[in-house]
């Protein structure tokens, strides 16, 4: 095990959650965030566990009001690292974690606001030198300075690994969901403030953000008489006619056929 890795006076698992302000799809209210709440959800269920939670960011009412839901979920307080906008995060979260580092670091796989490139917990293993695992599905065991995790994978498929300790899991959709957040445990939870110095982000200031737009989705016209007619055109798989093969085209004629299709399709107007 690194000389870095921390394990409490009382022999607890030491997890560290990196928890954000999510947004919600519909109403666009700050709320917790998905993937962060199923890694609370991930660290609560591991016994013997010494969890403390980590947010750095603003210190507002919206911020205070997302952190509230996971409060609510039964974690008596969150370490708040203040930070004023437009900082990088990074910096601040890299010296707390040296200063006090876990044995687990959970994180979501990708933010709900803010720059949302799922670049941080990469970011954080580089500097830290820690291993990092991405689709974590579950921990089934901690012992002897590794852990057991299942990743999860495509069509439901899970890959069991062996990490060790210290280490980054980025928690998948695939992991059990949260319990709801309870309005007397939020309340009673606390945030605590810790002071951190703040770093400008330079690369997100030079940044032209705006919304994005959704493009419209083609809907297949089914013409069928019953149910069953209609239930196999729906599970059918979708056959491309429309394409041709170019066989020792010049690049020329590649780049125009590219930029047919691409009008074609309303990518370019």
């Amino acid at each position: 095990m690194p000389p870095d890795a921390s394990i409490s006076q009382s022999g607890a698992l030491d997890v560290a959650v990196l928890v954000s302000v999510g947004r919600h799809p519909l109403t666009a209210r700050p709320r917790r965030a998905d993937q962060d709440a199923r890694a609370v959800e991930l660290a609560l269920g591991l016994a013997g566990t010494k969890m403390r939670l980590i947010h750095a960011g603003q210190h507002d009412a919206d911020s205070d009001a997302a952190l509230s839901g996971y409060l609510g979920m039964g974690v008596g307080e969150i370490a708040l690292i203040e930070q004023e906008p437009g900082a990088d995060v990074t910096v601040a979260l890299i010296e707390a974690l040296r200063a006090a580092p876990p044995q687990l670091l959970l994180a979501g796989s990708r933010a709900e606001t803010g720059e949302g490139s799922g670049l941080l917990p990469y970011l954080l293993a580089e500097t830290l030198g820690w291993p990092i695992v991405t689709g974590l599905a579950a921990i089934e065991t901690v012992e002897a300075g590794t852990a057991s995790v299942l990743q999860a994978l495509p069509r439901g498929q899970r890959r069991r690994l062996r990490i060790r300790l210290p280490a980054v899991l980025c928690v998948d959709p695939a992991a059990p969901a949260p319990r709801q957040s309870a309005f007397g445990p939020a309340r009673r939870g606390e945030l605590t403030l810790e002071a951190q110095p703040s770093v400008a982000d330079t690369a997100w200031a030079g940044w032209d953000v705006q919304p994005a737009r959704p493009r419209p989705r083609r809907l297949k016209l089914v013409k069928a008489a019953s149910a069953r007619d209609r239930f196999k055109a729906a599970a059918a798989k979708a056959q491309g006619g429309g394409g041709r093969v170019l066989d020792e085209a010049t690049p020329e004629q590649g780049a125009e056929a590219i930029f047919k299709l691409l009008k074609d399709e309303g990518v370019l107007r």
